[in-house]
């Protein structure tokens, strides 16, 4: 009969994740259920009621069923250390990452739902190296996993004969030093018969290296990564009110690196900089110090804006990419191909982004490592592309950081692919990312803060965009809604765009007023509603026909969620993310009463404490 788990033993244990792949009907399950059994890390009575339900249905028993047995507790909510597919030696406690297929082992690595630091590939002696072989190594690479043992089961089916063990390991070997991975170890097995897993077998006398249990506590344990430059994306941003508590708590997973109170921290891709006044982090009192692993939080000295997505950095450690345009190495999953002139959604960390395919520079087939030139990418091909994304995004390379350089690409609510971001580019915002990045890190505070504005004001700092055609009464609308939002009591502008030429644009405008540098134009226009806002401030902005690349500048300098845009004339067939569009037969007040009703929706026209949005 098999034991109970101890808990104090695996309490007393450090803990490795290690996950095992292999092609369908290879035997994964079966050298899963086996490492549970023959380590005695089943429930007790687990082994024999799995026996007992075969032979009642007269089904032969095998060990992948204990795998089945244990998911159907899981979902029960009971057994739940045993159902997590927990194992032990003397050594150490192994949690398998339940990964049954390709997706959901990319989405577990690259999301850091949990991290496998070793990894077991199942290779049958019969079948030999198959194609999902090739690939499943390929994508271990891809991931950064270095400690990888091969099995080769099944080894019963062939008579526990040397020579097709061999033959598998010279051919797989030669695969892997392709990939630049060198394994530290092929085992022949019989997951089924329980050769060579947690003994050593008297059928292959011809093998005298270790078991599988000894090869898994031979893996070095993965530090983490307190050496490399402090990096936490934000998860959210805590506000508490309740008894006169005024803390901002900004929360997140630490990745890398160490966190003291003092540090002077610099969020990208806004580039705002403050300093941390406490460090919150949940059962461990009033820690002054936390380090990678850990899930935390923090508040800060002075009171900035951040907002999910963004990553959280040491002023004085190296800073990370920041850029809407990235060289990748990418692992195509889905089962549509991955195509230009269509809109996905890349998650890296806590940001959400959409972003197309811009280009493919080679495609390679997992399998076999050949590259083929084509301009799209079908599943299971691994290719070098550069993706464009709507925004700006912070990231390391892998070279730098491998944990904040992975990403994965949903299309149409699944995760379809993922990869690791070689090389940062430039995009069309660059120029003016850095002015930005710049401007907020020698940006000096005021001692109120945005909160403090808004309760005052009642009402949330919000850059109105009234644009659209020439003829179009946008002017009238926006002079006519600051009019209208004064008499309400609310603190507003109305700043024509035109207004600008003669002062902040005087030194790049023609003789006939007409800027000669649109992007500079657009940019200065930023900076001068960012100063309004930073006042608290609604300020209503006029244009003609503002097009994508005007709010990409635009959104580079005010987060987007700040910014309400109105067009007004025909609609269009242009990619303006409006949050309202008029014809411009409605009328005058009637247009402004729709604006004002969205304004009002939005919270913008009061302002509720619980709320963060804008701040």
């Amino acid at each position: 009969m098999e034991n109970p788990i101890n808990k104090r033993d695996l309490i007393n244990k450090t803990d490795m994740n290690i996950v095992i792949v292999g092609h369908v009907d290879h035997g994964k399950s079966t050298v899963i259920g086996r490492l549970l059994a023959d380590t005695h890390s089943l429930p007790i009575g687990k082994l024999e009621q799995v026996k007992e339900t075969c032979r009642r249905n007269s089904k032969p028993f095998e060990y992948a069923f204990l795998l089945d047995a244990l998911k159907d507790e899981q979902s029960q909510g009971i057994t739940i250390d045993a159902a997590r597919c927990f194992f032990q030696t003397e050594l150490r406690n192994y949690i398998i990452i339940d990964a049954p297929g390709h997706i959901e082992f990319l989405k577990n690595m690259i999301t850091g739902a949990a991290r496998a630091e070793a990894a077991l590939l199942v290779i049958d002696a019969s079948e030999g190296v198959r194609e999902n072989s090739k690939r499943h190594g390929y994508m271990l690479s891809m991931l950064g996993i270095k400690q990888i043992c091969v099995l080769v089961n099944k080894m019963d089916l062939v008579n526990y004969n040397e020579r097709p063990f061999k033959r598998i390991e010279r051919e797989y070997r030669r695969f892997l030093r392709k990939i630049d991975i060198e394994p530290a170890g092929f085992v022949p097995v019989s997951a089924s018969e329980g050769e060579n897993i947690a003994n050593h077998s008297d059928k292959m006398q011809w093998y005298e290296g270790k078991n599988v249990l000894e090869m898994l506590d031979s893996f070095q344990k993965e530090e983490l990564p307190e050496d490399k430059p402090f990096r936490m994306p934000v998860q959210d941003v805590y506000k508490f009110t309740k008894n006169n508590d005024r803390r901002r708590i900004i929360a997140g997973t630490i990745e890398s690196g160490r966190l003291s109170v003092g540090d002077e921290i610099i969020f990208y891709p806004s580039g705002k900089r403050t300093k941390v006044k406490t460090i919150e982090a949940f059962n461990s009192g009033i820690p002054k110090t936390l380090s990678a692993g850990w899930a935390c939080g923090f508040t800060v000295t002075e009171q900035i804006y951040v907002k999910r997505g963004e990553i959280a950095c040491l002023a004085r450690e190296p800073k990370p990419k920041v850029t809407g345009r990235v060289l990748v190495n990418l692992f195509w999953l889905g089962k549509k191909p991955f195509v230009k002139d269509k809109t996905y959604t890349l998650k890296l960390g806590t940001a959400r982004v959409d972003v197309q395919l811009e280009n493919v520079s080679s495609v390679l087939d997992a399998s076999n490592l050949d590259k083929i030139k084509k301009d799209y990418i079908e599943r299971y091909e691994v290719a070098e592309c550069i993706l464009s994304m709507d925004r700006h995004i912070a990231f390391d390379l892998m070279a730098d950081n491998a944990i904040t350089s992975r990403f994965v690409i949903v299309d149409e609510y699944e995760i379809s692919g993922g990869g690791i971001i070689m090389q940062d580019l430039e995009d069309h915002t660059s120029w003016v990312r850095n002015k930005v990045l710049m401007r907020n890190y020698k940006w000096i505070g005021s001692d109120i803060s945005a909160e403090t504005r808004a309760a005052k004001y009642n009402q949330k700092a919000t850059l109105v965009l009234v644009t659209g055609e020439k003829e179009s009464p946008r002017k009238e609308i926006a002079r006519t809604l600051e009019k209208q939002l004064f008499h309400d009591g609310r603190l507003v502008y109305y700043l024509g765009i035109g207004s600008l030429l003669y002062g902040v644009d005087a030194d790049i405008v023609t003789n006939d007023m007409v800027p000669y540098n649109r992007r500079e134009h657009i940019r200065r226009l930023t900076e001068v509603s960012h100063i309004m806002m930073e006042a608290g401030m609604i300020l209503i902005v006029s244009a003609i026909e503002l097009n994508q690349d005007d709010l990409d500048v635009i959104y580079t300098g005010i987060p987007p969620e700040r910014i309400l845009t109105i067009w007004v004339g025909k609609d269009k067939e242009n990619d303006l993310p409006a949050a309202v569009k008029l014809s411009g037969s409605e009328g005058i007040e009637n247009s402004v009463k729709i604006i004002k009703e969205l304004m009002t929706k939005q919270g913008i026209l009061s302002y509720n404490g619980n709320n963060n949005r804008g701040f």
